[in-house]
């Protein structure tokens, strides 16, 4: 397992190792031990999986009290991943990270608790998973625009834009700027230490 860092010291780029032959491939998708070596302190209470067509884009999410931290990975397909640090008062409040997950890189991206999520598919077709370390509460629920103008997201579907494909809900999100503090979640750091 290789632990990939990004421009926020608390999100997580991970990369298993694979072995393959003609039979095909084997990898631990998850190894809790290992996980924590790499700084995922994590006990996981609920799988999620969806499957999207192209350009379906998903978020930016985030649960206000119950915060969820989020290990995601592509299945089948191509997606790009977003994390936005959105909890009030961090020293990186705003900003983002995105990363390409696919069933072809195996790829996974831990994003914490306090961090808005959302992804976009631009394969044919994706299956996505992720495990959350707090249950999800649909009365806890908030969104962000994913095309908040001061994110400054290339969310990278100048191909598949005629494409894209919302929710109604993620059609009406507001602006990051929009939000009061007591409606984003307060800082906390995540790293060890």
């Amino acid at each position: 397992m290789q632990r990939i860092e990004t421009s926020l010291p608390e999100v997580i780029v991970l990369e298993p190792k694979v072995w393959s032959d003609a039979r095909g491939f084997f990898y631990e998708s998850y190894h809790e031990r290992k996980y924590l070596e790499m700084g995922i302190d994590a006990h996981f209470v609920q799988d999620n999986h969806s499957r999207s067509g192209c350009g379906t884009l998903r978020g930016l999410h985030y649960q206000l009290n119950r915060p969820q931290g989020k290990l995601c990975r592509a299945v089948l397909g191509e997606v790009l991943d977003i994390a936005v640090d959105i909890r009030a008062g961090s020293p990186t409040f705003g900003q983002h990270v995105k990363v390409l997950l696919s069933a072809e890189n195996k790829r996974q991206i831990w994003v914490p608790r306090g961090f808005a999520h959302g992804f976009v598919v631009l394969s044919e077709v994706a299956e996505f998973i992720y495990k959350c370390d707090d249950f999800y509460d649909p009365k806890d629920e908030g969104g962000i625009a994913w095309n908040d103008p001061e994110l400054n997201i290339d969310w990278e579907i100048e191909a598949i834009r005629e494409q894209l494909l919302l929710s109604p809900k993620d059609q009406h999100n507001p602006r990051l700027s929009q939000l009061a503090k007591t409606d984003l979640p307060p800082y906390q750091s995540t790293l060890g230490g």
